[in-house]
């Protein structure tokens, strides 16, 4: 019941984590009209208090690896902090751990976070002119600079839509080399870029712009994450984890009040579904999954791969976006919606390009994407689907964006393995749900079988002997033909009445027949496996 509270809970307000790169970004915004005063005092406050103990800021991962996030993080800390002159510890620190794993910034085969090679490097140059002294080689910090010279190179030759997006996406790293009348073009109605706080928060160090002021004003009054809101988003990628899990159903109301909700925003055109590719997708399919009467015109701006290629998501190759829009595509009710037709088209040939490049099979969505290609919802069965998505369930609701995204925690039980936490929940959800059912419908429950497999696991653990009596007492009930012969009972002939099944010699005959096969299971067992010990 509490974890079901949880869930509940999650899906009613998502549960977002502060992200200290883009609070640090918004720390940086100096007070209009006082330009040595933090506008946001209390973001400051945050970074001194949320330093970790190796010096890094960012989330703390259960297996402390130090990725380009804590980098990119820890820097942007730092610089806030400089740049208001205090925290001059927590500064030093922090300029120990990059020099520390100053290298892993250059690793290409490391994941990085979008944007990074013109954010990170662009935060190193910013903290040189600002006096700090990285304790590595001048040869490590050239060479993050190249990389950043060789990117904007890149861009200065592309001249798509997508790639403006894109710059106007990673602005913080980008300062004066942009033109923030061109910029401001991407403004939503909230006053944000992107609904990005560390974008939003660059467009007033460098642009001052009113909306954004109060974009940042209303967020910085709960907590910084790395993009927001973000509500209906997080809402329909929980309902689709629990619809792959099969568990739904414990959640009619709540999944009926967010599908009515973004039912709604789809009728109005809202930006939050409208200007996010995944968005859009996602509420297509759940929408018309579940029965609302929604239009694939509105994915028409994605109908051609050359419009896709437009939009930010398109840009970046997302393969998430791709995704969600090869599945909204097989959502079809009619052989006239070629919309969805030539969506399916280019967008299964470009994951079937991912999948089959060069290491792309060893990131975990691209289980996904080989099983979404050989197998489209129609063709599979429920209860299979449902085994292997829990199977290969992503526990960590997170994603990479300019820094790791993460909207649901890790629950608080400890497990040896995460693929040990997913098996016994499994398991325990299941048997707990389908006890319940047979409950309700016979008015019996299965406790005296359960606790006869809990007395011999008990022995097991204690190492104990129990005698011959113990032993036969207690494994003519273990050995389980109860739920398996005496249910099938039922449907042999007759109607079995209340008065038989509670009779003596029914019960005794039952019991000589589990005793019969205990010991005949127990027989086998040991001619199977006494030679391997004698």
């Amino acid at each position: 019941m509490e974890r079901k509270a949880r869930i509940r809970k999650q899906l009613l307000e998502p549960d977002l984590l502060p992200s200290a790169y883009d609070t640090a970004w918004v720390a940086m915004v100096p007070l209009p009209g006082s330009p040595q005063v933090p506008c946001f005092q209390q973001c400051v406050e945050w970074i001194l208090q949320n330093q970790q103990r190796n010096g890094s800021w960012g989330l703390n991962h259960l297996d402390s690896t130090v990725n380009k996030d804590l980098l990119s993080s820890t820097l942007a800390c730092v610089l806030a902090l400089k740049k208001w002159s205090v925290g001059r510890e927590h500064i030093r620190r922090g300029l120990h751990f990059i020099g520390s794993n100053f290298t892993l910034a250059m690793d290409e085969q490391t994941a990085s976070p979008i944007g990074f090679n013109i954010t990170f490097a662009a935060m190193v140059s910013l903290a040189i002119e600002m006096g700090l002294e990285f304790p590595v080689r001048q040869a490590h910090v050239d060479g993050i600079l190249h990389f950043r010279d060789m990117e904007l190179e890149r861009l200065v030759r592309d001249k798509s839509y997508g790639r403006e997006a894109y710059m106007a996406y990673v602005a913080e790293g980008l300062g004066n080399l942009l033109d923030w009348n061109e910029v401001m073009k991407f403004q939503r109605k909230n006053g944000s870029l992107f609904n990005s706080p560390s974008s939003t928060a660059a467009a007033l160090v460098y642009n001052y712009d009113d909306k954004a002021l109060q974009y940042l004003n209303f967020l910085v009054s709960r907590f910084v994450p790395t993009v927001y809101p973000t509500s209906i988003y997080c809402q329909l990628l929980m309902v689709d984890s629990l619809e792959k899990m099969g568990i739904s159903q414990h959640f009619y109301n709540e999944i009926k009040g967010i599908l009515d909700v973004t039912y709604s925003l789809w009728l109005q055109r809202d930006e939050e579904i409208t200007l996010d590719v995944t968005t859009s997708a996602m509420a297509f399919r759940h929408l018309r999954m579940n029965g609302y009467d929604v239009s694939p015109d509105q994915l028409s701006h994605v109908v051609e791969i050359s419009n896709f290629r437009n939009s930010l998501q398109g840009y970046l190759n997302d393969t998430k976006s791709i995704l969600e829009l090869y599945k909204a595509s097989k959502v079809s009710v009619s052989e006239n919606e070629f919309l969805l037709d030539d969506i399916a088209y280019w967008s299964g040939s470009l994951l079937t390009e991912k999948f089959l490049s060069d290491g792309g099979k060893t990131r975990p969505i691209f289980r996904e994407v080989e099983y979404t290609l050989k197998f489209p919802f129609y063709a599979t069965m429920e209860r299979l689907d449902h085994k292997r998505n829990i199977e290969y369930f992503d526990a960590r609701g997170s994603q990479m964006l300019k820094t790791e995204y993460v909207w649901d925690e890790h629950s608080k039980d400890d497990f040896y393995s995460e693929q040990v936490k997913i098996l016994f929940y499994a398991t325990y959800t299941t048997v707990n749900q389908l006890g319940t059912m047979a409950s309700e419908v016979q008015n019996r429950d299965w406790l005296q079988l359960l606790r006869s497999m809990m007395t011999e696991a008990e022995w097991r653990m204690r190492r104990y002997v129990p005698t011959v009596e113990e032993y036969m007492s207690n494994a003519v009930v273990s050995f389980a033909l109860g739920p398996i012969v005496l249910i099938a009972l039922y449907f042999v002939k007759k109607r079995l009445l209340g008065s038989i099944v509670n009779d003596c010699e029914y019960n005794a005959l039952f019991r000589l027949m589990s005793t019969c096969g205990r010991l005949l299971n127990d027989i086998q067992g040991f001619e199977v496996f006494w030679p391997l010990y004698a």
